[in-house]
């Protein structure tokens, strides 16, 4: 899948089940204090990665994901190496 998909996919979600305005969705943002993320949301965030991109996510997963463009990269490494 290519990162224009993956962001445009990930943009669409954010905006439906979490209520962000898209406008604050940039590649640099960051994501925990743009999406105010609490531990419930994490697992909501989680659920609508795997329904969307078909990868089992891992909590250490997020540990270094930061930015918008940190968790597009993580999708996409994700997605490429199922693909495989």
């Amino acid at each position: 899948m290519e990162l224009n998909k993956i962001i445009e996919v990930t943009k669409g979600f954010l905006v439906e089940e979490f209520e962000v305005d898209e406008e604050l969705i940039l590649p640099d943002a960051n994501l925990k204090e743009t999406l105010d993320l609490d531990s419930l949301d994490y697992v909501d965030l989680v659920v609508v990665i795997e329904q969307n991109f078909g990868f089992k996510v891992q909590q250490e997963d997020f540990t270094d994901i930061h930015t918008f463009q940190d968790f597009y990269a993580y999708i996409e490494g994700k997605v490429g190496a199922t693909a495989k």
